[in-house]
């Protein structure tokens, strides 16, 4: 049996199966979003979509919950397209294809998209239920969160009516989130012309495989390899002892996924080949010894390729090699009050070059708005000195959290009485559309919780089949004890 549609609960499932047969990577949301308006009309609810390209169904009150306050029921709709080296499957076209492996959803090398498709299925779920008891609900499904939560910095202040907004976005089943980090994005650029290989040189391509990757808030504290940061601590030895020289490279490709993987072309005298190589093996066991624990599946190869058009200009190579190397990564500091959180950290998630520029990306969290300039300052001056051209956008604020929440309150008393535990009371170091939206609706009462997923944002993503029944199940309960309106 290897059908989601047949796990329960069934009404969740066939949702989320329906959710996988859509392409819905960010950026791509026609398809997505005309599927979710047309399934608010079938349903014969009130369906809008905003000039941002928001969804937006309402749902009255079932009889006897008329005196409730109104719930927003929010999810986005996009997910990060990460697939495996060789995988064939393109995101813009090709459906998920899932896998039940024990107590876990999966998908076949590629990213599954639970994150943030549950939260869709739940919420569609519950628009079209005939028997579940619930007040006002509003599905808020917004577009393109995964590049800079576009959808939720579109939305218009007069949207939305309801009172209580759930975010559905959240991936520790057990855990209720009154708070999150802010974000900026650092866009970094080389220019650069050609220049010529010296004679005799040959060409090896680099290849560095096989990390775990993964998203770079949830799992920033992994301390997981960054594929940005081998590579160049290995370009860096080798340019200057074995006179090696740079002519392309391609780590990572999203802001927000820690990269897994890394490529770079390279030049070098053909008597230098065999000390090359073994400093390719050398450090193929270095990363391996460093690692040990965390990333189980490195590989650092060498091939012998073809010779490329040109190389990057040797001052160009040094400046970008030294700037990749200083650099910061990774966390940079943790809550004081919450010592076990992170606070600020970066993620160097993207260096590309194409003969002619070189791009580089970070994405810069911190749930202190200080504590991210000052990471901002950090990372642009490192990369002006050398020579790069240095801009930020998709400055998104953090969510500050308020423990006297009434919603706060009534999940936490429902989820004592119906598991017979206290669910802890958490802030989340990464991005979720509540800060922007409180900007929008400063008043409005705000919660996020999910199901159990793990490794999102990489081709391991995998959600828990028992947390699913749960997340459910609380949110079912959750609807029937919502507070009466004042």
């Amino acid at each position: 049996m290897n059908d989601i549609r047949n796990l329960a609960p069934q009404a969740l499932w066939k949702h989320f199966y329906s959710l996988t047969r859509i392409p819905r990577p960010s950026g791509l949301k026609e398809p997505i979003g005309n599927f979710l308006v047309e399934f608010g009309k079938s349903l014969g609810l009130e369906t809008l979509q905003d000039e941002t390209g928001n969804v937006l169904v309402r749902k009255p009150a079932t009889p006897g919950m008329e005196d409730r306050k109104a719930v927003i029921l929010q999810a986005h709709m996009d997910m990060v397209p990460q697939k495996n080296t060789g995988v064939k499957h393109d995101f813009k076209t090709d459906p998920i294809e899932t896998i039940i492996d024990g107590e876990w959803v999966r998908a076949q090398n590629t990213t599954l998209g639970a994150d943030n498709g549950i939260g869709v299925a739940a919420a569609m779920a519950v628009l079209e239920s005939k028997d579940i008891p619930h007040p006002a609900i509003e599905m808020l499904i917004t577009v393109d969160e995964e590049t800079g939560m576009y959808g939720a910095f579109g939305l218009q202040p007069n949207f939305l009516q309801g009172d209580i907004l759930i975010n559905t976005d959240s991936e520790d089943e057990g855990e209720l989130y009154v708070g999150c980090a802010g974000g900026l994005d650092a866009n970094i650029l080389f220019r650069y012309q050609e220049v010529e290989i010296p004679e005799g040189d040959i060409a090896l391509k680099i290849a560095l495989t096989g990390l775990n990757g993964g998203h770079s808030g949830v799992d920033i504290h992994l301390q997981r390899a960054n594929a940005n940061k081998l590579m160049f601590r290995f370009l860096k030895e080798a340019v200057s002892d074995y006179e090696v020289r740079l002519a392309s490279v391609a780590g990572g490709s999203l802001r927000n996924a820690i990269p897994r993987e890394a490529f770079a072309v390279i030049t070098l005298p053909a008597d230098a080949k065999d000390e090359v190589l073994e400093l390719v093996a050398g450090y193929e066991n270095l990363f391996i010894a460093e690692y040990k624990g965390v990333e189980a599946n490195i590989s650092f190869k060498a091939e012998k390729t073809d010779l490329p058009s040109g190389l990057m200009p040797e001052e160009v190579q040094d400046d970008l090699i030294n700037a990749v190397t200083a650099c910061p990564n990774g966390v940079y500091r943790m809550m004081p009050e919450m010592p076990s959180t992170v606070e600020t950290s970066n993620n160097l998630a993207v260096v590309v070059s194409d003969g002619k520029k070189i791009e580089c990306k970070c994405l810069i969290r911190s749930s202190v708005e200080s504590r991210k300039l000052e990471l901002a300052s950090m990372i642009e001056s490192v990369f002006s000195l050398a020579g790069a051209h240095v801009e930020f956008d998709n400055d998104y604020p953090g969510w500050q959290p308020n423990l006297q929440s009434p919603i706060l309150k009534k999940m936490t008393g429902v989820y004592e009485k119906k598991f017979g535990k206290t669910p802890e009371i958490m802030f989340i170091h990464a991005g979720l559309e509540c800060g922007i939206l409180g900007i929008h609706y400063p008043e409005m009462d705000m919660i996020s919780f999910g199901p159990t997923i793990r490794y999102p944002h990489s081709p391991d993503e995998k959600v828990n089949i028992p947390s699913v029944k749960k997340f459910w199940e609380f949110l079912l309960a959750t609807l029937t004890n919502i507070p009466k309106k004042q």
